[in-house]
């Protein structure tokens, strides 16, 4: 079985995380894969206090493992829910869409493990001074908010340039992808799109399709004019708005209010037309639904027979 400090660190049997996708990543679905093994993780989204207060505690009442909270440091609510992991203590808190540094003290004098996303080198130097225990690379491989850097590139500068652990994201869906990322110095992975179609994931099961069905160019970035990209799959919505964005008669602000509901639309209400289905480029290679702890356990002894076979290539 495949062991990394960063087991050790969080007392967790696999080293993978499961992405905090808003409107997705709920109690059910982290309880689900912290229970397979891994670290599973409740997304804060815009969502108040008492919302996440409600799902840490469900979470906690489904599962005695481990279990994180992503907070998205660009909420309205950020100062409230900041606060609600640090009374709740949960065992680990990522962050992204911004810089959590002033939050950090709190959250590590209370225990908890901060370990954000970073799609720069400045961004993980920022976050080691900080007192992060580890760091997520994210390349723009991955759905949701995406970075300029692929994975590839992003995971060994990022490995160079901090002493800390380093998790990989963003174009990983297979025991393939987590060998790779422990070839370029990583000690762990964090997904989101394989566990978008995990049994438990309560996703909208017109999203799942969307996943199950994607190509290999069937997603698209977009926003990127307005300085907070993002990756989905390709419908009528983000076309419109991949227009709209080289169209100099849209204002930025018209261009913004498109995209207000638009991740809800796709999420909870299923709507193929108007609905913003994040994803990643990985998406293509998806296609099965399965429990969260079996994604977990097949992806894991995948890349222990390709890390068995790599010697081949070597004389």
């Amino acid at each position: 079985m495949i062991k990394t400090p960063l087991c050790e660190l969080l007392g967790i049997e696999y080293p993978i995380f499961q992405g905090g996708m808003a409107w997705i990543a709920d109690a059910e679905l982290a309880a689900a894969v912290s229970n397979g093994g891994g670290l599973g993780i409740i997304s804060a989204m815009n969502a108040g206090g008492d919302w996440l207060r409600e799902q840490i505690r469900k979470a906690k009442s489904l599962t005695d493992k481990p279990f994180g909270v992503n907070i998205m440091l660009m909420s309205p609510h950020v100062d409230e829910v900041a606060q609600v992991v640090a009374e709740e203590k949960v065992a680990v808190v990522t962050t992204g869409a911004g810089n959590p540094t002033r939050f950090m003290e709190k959250w590590i004098a209370a225990g908890i493990k901060v370990i954000p996303v970073v799609a720069s080198v400045a961004l993980a130097k920022m976050a080691q001074r900080a007192g992060a225990a580890a760091v997520i690379a994210e390349g723009g491989e991955s759905g949701g908010h995406v970075g300029d850097l692929t994975t590839m590139v992003l995971v060994p500068q990022i490995v160079d340039a901090v002493d800390l652990p380093v998790l990989a994201a963003g174009g990983i869906g297979d025991g393939r992808g987590v060998a790779a990322a422990f070839m370029l110095g990583a000690v762990g992975v964090q997904l989101g799109t394989r566990f978008l179609v995990a049994n438990e994931c309560n996703v909208h099961e017109n999203y799942k399709k969307k996943v199950l069905k994607a190509g290999d160019v069937d997603t698209i970035m977009t926003g990127k004019r307005l300085g907070h990209p993002v990756r989905s799959i390709k419908n009528q919505f983000s076309r419109n708005y991949f227009k709209a964005e080289y169209d100099g008669s849209v204002t930025d602000e018209e261009l913004e209010q498109m995209g207000v509901g638009s991740l809800y639309k796709a999420a909870v209400e299923g709507n193929e037309k108007e609905g913003s289905f994040l994803a990643g480029q990985i998406s293509a290679m998806v296609n099965k639904e399965q429990p969260a702890a079996e994604i977990i356990t097949e992806i894991f002894t995948e890349a222990e027979e390709v890390l068995k076979g790599a010697g081949k290539w070597v004389r």
